[in-house]
């Protein structure tokens, strides 16, 4: 699993039209093979900078998203709007929530014993 965060810095007139934009774009994006799950997240303290959060199955699947004519076509609408470089970060998935909440169950079980 990869895990994909970007975050966006628009200019203040440009921040609505990034969102519509992101409406239309984001079930493309979120059905692309590979692609399990993505969020938007908006900066309490900055609201011009917007975050997109995004799961993929393997760094091969986020490249081939990457190449693909849905990836190009969003990019050319989106980065005119940015006030700012994105910046962007992945990360692969060290410890997943599903093995840190077994072992929870576990350590509550062993104190109930």
């Amino acid at each position: 699993m990869l895990v994909r965060i970007v975050r966006m810095t628009f200019a203040s007139d440009k921040v609505d039209r990034f969102l519509a934009h992101f409406d239309k774009a984001a079930p493309h994006i979120r059905s692309f093979p590979g692609c399990h799950h993505l969020e938007l997240w908006r900066d309490i303290d900055s609201p011009t900078a917007c975050t997109t959060y995004s799961q993929w199955e393997s760094p091969e699947a986020l490249d081939e998203y990457r190449d693909s004519d849905l990836f190009h076509r969003t990019w050319s609408t989106v980065k005119p709007l940015f006030a700012d470089r994105p910046r962007v970060q992945s990360y692969t998935v060290a410890r997943p929530a599903r093995t840190i909440d077994d072992a929870a169950r576990q350590a509550s079980g062993s104190r109930n014993t």
